[in-house]
Order: C-alpha cells, then sequence, then structure tokens
C-alpha cells in the first residue's frame, strides 16, 4: 500500500483531531529489592494492581496512585537501569500541604514546599505549576509533588465532550451570561456562548473565561459594556 493509500484512508475511531490515542500507560522503575518497594508503595496507599512471576527471573509488580491514569511496574527481568536511576517522577496534586502531610504521615520523609514562581509574579494567580515537594523511594527513584489548581491554555486533551459535561458547561455558561446580559447592550447570546465555551475548554477558569468573552463581545462584536 502507497503512502497516498494510507493518507486517504478514513481515520480510525480512535483517531481525534489531534491524531490516534496514545495514553502513558506505565513507568517502569529500578529497584534492587522488589519486596521492599511493593511495601513502599503500599504504604503510599497506592493501589496494588498485579504481581506476577514466572519463574525465579522475572517478576512485575504494579502500582496506581489514586485516581492516576497512568502505573508504575517495577520487579526483575523489566530493566537493565541501575537501582534509583529514575528521577524527576511527578505526581500533580491540588493541594500540595495535603498531600506533603499525607505522605508524612505514612512515614515518608518529604522536603519542605518550594515555590518557584519567577520574582514579580502576580501573587494574585496562585502558585499552580510553581510549588513542588519531593522524595524518594528506597532505591532513590526521585518523586515530585506538584501543586496544578488550574491548567495552563491548551494543556487539556478535548477532542470530544460527553452529553453530561457539556450540560454542564452550557448551565455554567448561562449563569456567567447573565452577569454579562444584565449589564451589556443588546446581543447575540450565542456569541458570548461561544467565546466563553471556547475559553474553558482551552484551560481558563470560568472567571478568565467570562474575561475573554467580554473582550470578544467588544473587539469582533463591537458589543461594549458601558463604564459602571
Amino acid at each position: 500500500m502507497s503512502s497516498t493509500d494510507v493518507g486517504s484512508q478514513s481515520a480510525s475511531p480512535t483517531e481525534g483531531a489531534s491524531g490516534v490515542d496514545m495514553k502513558l500507560e506505565v513507568v517502569t522503575l529500578p529497584v534492587a529489592d522488589v519486596d521492599r518497594a511493593k511495601r513502599f508503595y503500599e504504604g503510599l496507599g497506592w493501589r496494588l494492581d498485579a504481581d506476577i512471576s514466572r519463574g525465579d527471573d522475572f517478576r512485575v509488580v504494579q502500582f496506581t496512585a489514586p485516581h492516576s491514569e497512568c502505573s508504575i511496574h517495577f520487579g526483575k527481568g523489566l530493566t537493565n537501569a541501575e537501582p534509583g536511576a529514575v528521577d524527576r517522577l511527578i505526581l500533580a496534586v491540588e493541594d500540595i500541604e495535603a498531600a506533603r502531610n499525607e505522605l508524612i504521615s505514612r512515614g515518608v520523609e518529604v522536603s519542605e514546599v518550594d515555590d518557584t514562581r519567577p520574582s514579580g509574579a502576580d501573587p494574585q494567580a496562585g502558585r499552580s505549576y510553581f510549588a513542588y515537594a519531593s522524595f524518594k523511594d528506597p532505591d532513590g527513584n526521585g518523586w515530585l509533588l506538584q501543586e496544578i489548581t488550574t491548567r495552563l491554555p491548551g494543556r487539556e486533551w478535548n477532542d470530544s465532550t460527553d452529553v453530561a459535561s457539556l450540560a454542564d458547561l452550557l448551565h455554567e455558561t448561562s449563569i456567567h451570561h447573565g452577569e454579562f446580559e444584565a449589564v451589556a447592550p443588546p446581543h447575540d447570546w450565542w456569541d458570548w456562548y461561544a467565546a466563553y465555551a471556547e475559553a474553558r475548554q482551552r484551560g481558563n477558569n470560568s472567571e478568565q473565561a467570562a474575561a475573554a468573552a467580554g473582550r470578544y463581545m467588544a473587539d469582533v462584536k463591537h458589543v461594549v459594556v458601558p463604564p459602571a
């Protein structure tokens, strides 16, 4: 089959606007003592998915952190990397202090929270993406907690939206449009809705999306809210 033939075929069911779905499923950690590593990750409260052995030379143990879509593997016969060679495995958390305190309560040594915001950054913007704390497993594989409360625009996949999620978004949009409509000149509501929904799907929070919709109405549709 030629490259022309391939390109002319319809996309597969798993292929969206961004290409074929490729979801990171498992990260393999090199460890020296499988049972010690298993006790450590069990102690974190992570879900044990599998512990499979085939003779004396192969064993795979799988754990998954709470609500993570990516798991970890370790065992025997999986990798030639030196134990402890993996670093900067990032766990996204919404409240880094709460996550840090939970790990400490489970006997894990965790660093203090490091706020890496650049000097001069808006303190009202929060510290999403800029707050870190670190810990290691018994082999020295390094983990980072990273606080992410609001994702930056373009950092979420939105190739499809289920009906329930779309209904929630429309309801939210109607509430914020009502606030705009109360003070704005007559306009087509669907223009504001489209601008708000597009901003939300790019990762903006509700206040940012409402502001973006207001700018769109003023700049493109020439619907300007008069000064209060």
